[in-house]
């Protein structure tokens, strides 16, 4: 398939994830006033040079909204009719707001089956990219009127991740219902301070980012923390801020200080559009948990993984599918394509390869790894 060049022109890309309780009132209806205000913003980020791309929450609000339905229902078919009813007034709104710019705006919708191909994920990128060439702003959504768990990506922020890798962005911002990443829930602990930046994500930034926080939402603070761990393999800094603070867009596109900014000193490994897609675009199957030598290997020498290091499996998945690679303490730093089904690698656990060399059935596992570093994206 022919590929649009992913950094044709001097424009800088920019993603604004908008979540639920941003974009509504305490009523779960559209904020049209702050929507317009939103609309100045990207005008005049745009008018700077930056190419907007806008990833949004809260069609099931609007549509619950427009049903007459006060509580959030909890099965499938009415959290999709609802998302149905509400995905039009959501997008009109926007067109709406946006057209006071004169700035054509288009809706698109996704979920993970049509990313976990990697065709369809090359599609995507280039239908996005191309809709930047004509200077209209995407907006993006995920497709709950057809999702299902299996397929939906859960929460927009990693959606939005996604779309920034698709597209090579500059720059993600989140703006969200609370100013950063604190070192403590500032909720309920008032000497909690703002982590203006973070470079790198261990178990202890993993820590502090909590549950959900809003009933209007699905997102938390810790799926934008899974988001931005992806965007700094990446090299593609991202903000949590407050999303009501006003002109933070434009300060956050200037290079103000707002909010909490991720972004590494540096990429960890070379990274390629196939290892952000094993990353983002499909969900992983299940997980290996590895011992501290394959560990060691895989972060620090650039090494595939090879079924001796693997002390343990988690899930069912089969060859071909992504897994999660995580050390003994449980600590997710890695993903990548399997080689191998789980039975198998439950069959070399605790193995040495002279071991599995002698066995026949098991022989096969020591002629290739279970993850190719081609195949691997490494966190940390």
């Amino acid at each position: 398939m022919e590929q649009l060049d992913a950094k044709a022109g001097a424009a800088r890309r920019l993603v604004i994830k908008i979540g639920s309780s941003t974009l509504t009132t305490s009523e779960s209806s559209i904020d049209y006033e702050y929507l317009a205000a939103l609309a100045d913003q990207i005008a005049n980020v745009r008018a700077a040079g930056w190419q907007p791309v806008i990833v949004t929450s809260a069609a099931i609000a609007c549509g619950l909204e427009a049903l007459g339905i006060q509580k959030r229902p909890s099965d499938m078919p009415s959290l999709q009719a609802a998302a149905s009813v509400g995905q039009s007034a959501l997008a009109t709104a926007y067109a709406e707001a946006f057209a006071a710019h004169g700035i054509v705006t288009s809706t698109v919708l996704l979920t993970r089956r049509d990313t976990a191909d990697r065709h369809a994920y090359l599609h995507a990128r280039n239908t996005l990219l191309r809709l930047l060439e004509l200077g209209v702003v995407p907006i993006i959504n995920e497709n709950d009127t057809i999702a299902v768990e299996q397929i939906k990506f859960g929460d927009n922020d990693t959606l939005a991740a996604l779309a920034a890798c698709l597209i090579d962005a500059d720059l993600m911002v989140i703006l969200s219902d609370i100013d950063g990443l604190y070192d403590g829930n500032p909720n309920t602990n008032p000497d909690a301070k703002l982590i203006p930046h973070v470079e790198s994500i261990g178990p202890e930034i993993l820590a502090v980012a909590g549950g959900a926080g809003s009933t209007v939402g699905s997102g938390g603070m810790i799926t934008k923390i899974k988001a931005a761990r992806v965007l700094m393999v990446a090299g593609i800094p991202m903000i949590i801020c407050y999303g009501r603070q006003p002109h933070v867009v434009e300060d956050a596109a200037a290079g103000k200080a707002v909010g909490t900014r991720f972004s590494a000193l540096e990429k960890p490994h070379e990274i390629t559009p196939r290892k952000l897609w094993i990353a983002l675009g499909d969900s992983a199957r299940g997980a290996v948990v590895v011992d501290e030598g394959a560990k060691s290997a895989l972060i620090g020498h650039g090494k595939s993984l090879l079924c001796v290091g693997v002390a343990g499996v988690e899930g069912r998945f089969e060859a071909g599918d992504i897994v999660d690679i995580k050390d003994l303490a449980g600590h997710l730093f890695a993903r990548g394509r399997a080689a191998f089904s789980a039975d198998e690698v439950e069959l070399a656990c605790g193995k040495t390869r002279e071991v599995l060399e002698r066995n026949r059935l098991l022989a096969a596992l020591t002629q290739r790894p279970l993850v190719h570093r081609d195949e691997l994206v490494v966190f940390e």
